[in-house]
Protein backbone atom coordinates (compact mmCIF):
# COMPACT_ATOMS: atom_id res chain seq x y z
CA UNK A 1 0.00 0.00 0.00
CA UNK A 2 1.60 3.43 -0.83
CA UNK A 3 1.64 6.25 1.88
CA UNK A 4 1.47 10.10 0.55
CA UNK A 5 1.66 12.74 3.76
CA UNK A 6 2.14 9.85 6.35
CA UNK A 7 -1.03 8.29 5.47
CA UNK A 8 -2.20 4.97 3.60
CA UNK A 9 -3.84 5.72 0.44
CA UNK A 10 -8.03 4.31 0.47
CA UNK A 11 -7.91 2.19 -3.06
CA UNK A 12 -11.00 2.39 -3.15
CA UNK A 13 -10.51 6.42 -3.54
CA UNK A 14 -10.64 5.80 -7.09
CA UNK A 15 -13.69 4.36 -7.71
CA UNK A 16 -17.08 6.08 -8.74
CA UNK A 17 -20.05 5.92 -6.84
CA UNK A 18 -23.10 3.99 -7.56
CA UNK A 19 -26.17 6.15 -8.51
CA UNK A 20 -29.19 4.84 -5.93
CA UNK A 21 -32.49 6.25 -4.27
CA UNK A 22 -33.54 6.14 -0.95
CA UNK A 23 -36.76 5.98 0.64
CA UNK A 24 -38.19 8.00 3.47
CA UNK A 25 -41.42 6.72 4.52
CA UNK A 26 -43.53 8.44 7.03
CA UNK A 27 -46.62 7.02 8.59
CA UNK A 28 -48.89 10.04 9.44
CA UNK A 29 -47.76 10.35 12.92
CA UNK A 30 -44.56 10.96 11.24
CA UNK A 31 -42.43 8.10 12.32
CA UNK A 32 -40.10 6.58 9.91
CA UNK A 33 -40.24 3.42 8.56
CA UNK A 34 -36.71 1.53 9.26
CA UNK A 35 -35.92 -2.01 8.66
CA UNK A 36 -32.99 -4.13 9.86
CA UNK A 37 -31.00 -5.96 7.01
CA UNK A 38 -30.93 -9.63 7.07
CA UNK A 39 -27.45 -9.80 6.22
CA UNK A 40 -25.96 -7.74 9.04
CA UNK A 41 -24.95 -8.73 12.02
CA UNK A 42 -25.42 -5.82 14.02
CA UNK A 43 -28.34 -3.91 14.98
CA UNK A 44 -28.59 -1.61 12.78
CA UNK A 45 -31.33 -0.16 11.11
CA UNK A 46 -32.18 1.64 7.89
CA UNK A 47 -34.76 2.96 5.47
CA UNK A 48 -35.26 1.34 2.15
CA UNK A 49 -32.61 2.23 -0.61
CA UNK A 50 -31.13 0.71 -3.75
CA UNK A 51 -29.56 0.77 -7.46
CA UNK A 52 -31.35 2.62 -10.18
CA UNK A 53 -32.12 0.22 -12.91
CA UNK A 54 -31.28 0.70 -16.61
CA UNK A 55 -33.71 3.02 -18.21
CA UNK A 56 -35.48 3.75 -15.17
CA UNK A 57 -35.60 7.35 -13.26
CA UNK A 58 -35.36 8.10 -9.83
CA UNK A 59 -38.32 8.07 -8.76
CA UNK A 60 -39.15 5.33 -10.65
CA UNK A 61 -36.77 3.68 -8.93
CA UNK A 62 -37.66 4.73 -5.61
CA UNK A 63 -41.43 3.27 -6.12
CA UNK A 64 -39.56 -0.10 -7.24
CA UNK A 65 -37.42 -0.07 -3.88
CA UNK A 66 -40.50 0.65 -1.86
CA UNK A 67 -42.57 -2.53 -3.10
CA UNK A 68 -39.93 -4.66 -3.29
CA UNK A 69 -38.79 -3.32 0.54
CA UNK A 70 -42.05 -2.87 2.16
CA UNK A 71 -44.20 -5.10 0.04
CA UNK A 72 -46.53 -1.95 -0.18
CA UNK A 73 -46.76 1.17 -2.38
CA UNK A 74 -49.47 2.55 -0.59
CA UNK A 75 -47.82 6.14 0.25
CA UNK A 76 -47.92 9.42 -1.95
CA UNK A 77 -44.65 11.67 -2.56
CA UNK A 78 -44.03 14.53 -0.15
CA UNK A 79 -40.66 15.35 -1.49
CA UNK A 80 -37.61 15.03 -3.15
CA UNK A 81 -34.00 15.87 -1.54
CA UNK A 82 -32.49 18.66 -3.43
CA UNK A 83 -29.19 17.12 -4.08
CA UNK A 84 -27.89 14.11 -4.58
CA UNK A 85 -26.07 12.76 -1.14
CA UNK A 86 -23.21 10.50 -0.45
CA UNK A 87 -21.31 8.21 1.38
CA UNK A 88 -18.26 6.50 1.55
CA UNK A 89 -18.02 2.56 2.36
CA UNK A 90 -15.53 1.65 4.32
CA UNK A 91 -12.47 0.50 2.55
CA UNK A 92 -12.83 -3.21 3.39
CA UNK A 93 -16.64 -3.09 2.39
CA UNK A 94 -16.16 -1.23 -0.66
CA UNK A 95 -13.37 -4.65 -1.69
CA UNK A 96 -16.50 -6.65 -1.28
CA UNK A 97 -19.68 -4.97 -2.42
CA UNK A 98 -20.93 -4.51 -5.67
CA UNK A 99 -17.47 -6.41 -6.98
CA UNK A 100 -15.15 -3.65 -5.62
CA UNK A 101 -16.24 -1.12 -8.69
CA UNK A 102 -17.54 1.57 -6.22
CA UNK A 103 -16.64 3.42 -3.51
CA UNK A 104 -19.96 4.09 -2.02
CA UNK A 105 -23.47 5.24 -2.96
CA UNK A 106 -25.16 9.12 -4.18
CA UNK A 107 -28.36 8.82 -3.62
CA UNK A 108 -31.22 10.82 -4.53
CA UNK A 109 -33.87 10.66 -1.62
CA UNK A 110 -37.49 10.33 -1.54
CA UNK A 111 -40.24 11.35 1.18
CA UNK A 112 -43.50 9.88 0.82
CA UNK A 113 -46.39 9.34 3.47
CA UNK A 114 -47.83 6.53 3.80
CA UNK A 115 -51.34 5.79 2.84
CA UNK A 116 -52.15 2.11 4.28
CA UNK A 117 -52.73 0.47 7.52
CA UNK A 118 -49.92 -1.32 8.66
CA UNK A 119 -51.41 -4.74 7.91
CA UNK A 120 -49.46 -3.88 4.35
CA UNK A 121 -46.31 -3.38 5.17
CA UNK A 122 -44.83 -6.92 4.22
CA UNK A 123 -41.34 -6.98 4.04
CA UNK A 124 -40.96 -11.23 3.16
CA UNK A 125 -42.87 -10.15 -0.04
CA UNK A 126 -40.34 -10.05 -2.45
CA UNK A 127 -38.71 -13.27 -3.76
CA UNK A 128 -35.21 -12.15 -2.06
CA UNK A 129 -36.46 -10.28 1.23
CA UNK A 130 -33.35 -7.87 2.18
CA UNK A 131 -34.97 -7.52 5.63
CA UNK A 132 -35.40 -9.34 9.12
CA UNK A 133 -38.07 -6.68 11.35
CA UNK A 134 -39.24 -3.45 10.56
CA UNK A 135 -40.57 -0.74 12.89
CA UNK A 136 -41.69 3.02 12.98
CA UNK A 137 -38.78 5.50 14.27
CA UNK A 138 -39.18 8.87 15.09
CA UNK A 139 -37.21 10.93 13.16
CA UNK A 140 -34.99 12.40 15.82
CA UNK A 141 -33.26 8.52 15.94
CA UNK A 142 -32.57 7.92 12.58
CA UNK A 143 -28.59 9.30 12.91
CA UNK A 144 -28.19 6.74 15.80
CA UNK A 145 -29.93 3.63 14.02
CA UNK A 146 -27.84 3.44 10.86
CA UNK A 147 -24.80 2.61 10.65
CA UNK A 148 -21.84 4.79 11.63
CA UNK A 149 -20.68 5.10 7.98
CA UNK A 150 -24.14 6.71 7.07
CA UNK A 151 -24.49 8.68 10.12
CA UNK A 152 -23.64 12.11 8.09
CA UNK A 153 -26.50 11.70 5.25
CA UNK A 154 -29.51 10.43 7.89
CA UNK A 155 -28.58 13.71 10.32
CA UNK A 156 -28.42 15.90 6.42
CA UNK A 157 -32.08 14.01 5.54
CA UNK A 158 -33.39 14.68 8.80
CA UNK A 159 -32.27 18.63 8.55
CA UNK A 160 -33.85 18.72 5.12
CA UNK A 161 -37.07 16.49 5.64
CA UNK A 162 -38.16 17.75 9.60
CA UNK A 163 -40.72 19.88 8.57
CA UNK A 164 -42.63 17.12 6.75
CA UNK A 165 -43.31 15.94 9.94
CA UNK A 166 -45.17 19.39 11.40
CA UNK A 167 -47.53 18.57 8.35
Amino acid sequence: MSRAGGRARDPSARLAYRRGVGIMLLDRAGRVFVARRIDMPSDAWQMPQGGIDAGETPIQAAWREMLEETGTDRAELLAESRRWLRYDLPAELAAQLWRGRFRGQEQKWFAFRFTGADADIDIKRHKHPEFSDWRWASMAELPGLIVPFKRQLYADLVAEFAALVAR
